[in-house]
């Protein structure tokens, strides 16, 4: 498939429409060819995804002292990236030209999955946009309805028992990154993110105006998703690629901002709970081989090997990273 295709997911939402089974093979058919697809009829209203925008905007408009006082930390992924301060996993040491601001599932700080695993927790929420959390959160709930929707439809393609995949998904790491690239100059070499495959189960954004997101087809050339206005585009990652025995394909993509605009961007990325183990559920295709891999390694390895004096350990999972 060279091309993203775009599908009305709306009868996702009633296993009686008419329309369900028609819509489970369309869905099928990008995820098992390019791996992207663009989406409408989710039900979320461009007024709330303008809200999130504006949000985002607010927030990276923070004076950059007061950003700082967020910053991540190793012991606590949350918060202010700031510009340029992570190099790609790859080991290339070009760093990507973008700054980031980690959200992740929010859990109250006495949770008690938190004795469990040290990966949830509350959120940082910046003091001088007091509408962020309400605002992100609602949109982020009605992304995991959207999520849900999309797996049931996956488990229905793979012919996989009913909830075998979204079971996976209650108290799940699912986190969100807010991001903003400033343009970058026709000249400048790099990229605002370099060319990688995604490490979670199944990333949702909504389209910037500006532009910059490609895809890579199984031809090797680069694409632009066509996302109609009020559409999301939806893309495979490695987890559920994993889980397919190969049949879901996880597919590179980068962003590159050469429009001489700000860029915002605020992608989900939907991760299963801590202690599941992700294991083929169906017989790998031939030449598919891949370990399972535990969720709350995986993901505290992600963040772990960011940090640029960190390297892979003999136990650490494949992230994402591509190679010749």
């Amino acid at each position: 498939m060279e091309r993203i295709p775009t599908i009305d997911i709306a009868p996702l939402m009633q296993e009686n429409h008419p329309d369900h089974g028609k819509t489970v093979q369309q869905v099928m058919d990008a995820c098992t060819g390019i791996g992207f697809l663009s989406i409408t009829g989710t039900g979320i209203p461009s007024e709330l995804v303008e809200r999130v925008r504006a949000c985002v905007r607010a927030i990276f408009d923070v004076d950059e002292a007061s950003k700082w006082q967020q910053a991540i930390t190793r012991e606590n992924y949350r918060g202010y990236i700031p510009m340029g301060f992570f190099t790609p996993n790859d080991g290339s040491g070009h760093a990507d030209k973008y700054e980031g601001y980690k959200l992740h599932h929010e859990v109250a700080e006495d949770a008690p999955i938190r004795r469990d695993c040290a990966l949830y927790g509350p959120n940082l929420w910046p003091a001088e946009v007091p509408d962020a959390q309400g605002i992100i959160l609602e949109y982020w709930a009605r992304l995991d309805q959207v999520a849900d929707s999309l797996l049931g439809a996956l488990e229905t393609g793979l012919e996989l028992p009913s909830d075998s995949l979204r079971n996976a998904f209650r108290d799940p790491l699912t986190n969100m990154t807010l991001l903003h690239y400033p343009p970058q100059a026709p000249e400048d070499g790099g990229y605002g993110i370099h060319p990688h495959k995604d490490t979670d189960a199944l990333t949702i954004i909504a389209p910037d105006p500006v532009g910059g997101l490609e895809v890579q087809t199984r031809g090797g050339g680069w694409i632009t998703p066509d996302c109609p206005n009020g559409g999301f585009v939806v893309n495979i990652g490695d987890m559920l690629e994993l889980w397919s025995g190969g049949r879901l394909k996880s597919t590179p993509h980068r962003v590159v901002n050469r429009s001489g605009k700000e860029r915002y961007s605020f992608p989900y990325f939907a991760v299963p709970r801590h202690d599941v183990v992700v294991s083929p559920l169906l017989p790998p295709l031939p030449g598919f081989d891949r370990p399972s891999v535990h969720c709350g390694h995986w993901s505290a390895e992600i963040w772990r090997t960011n940090w640029s004096d960190e390297t892979a350990a003999e136990d650490t999972p494949e992230l994402g990273t591509l190679h010749d």
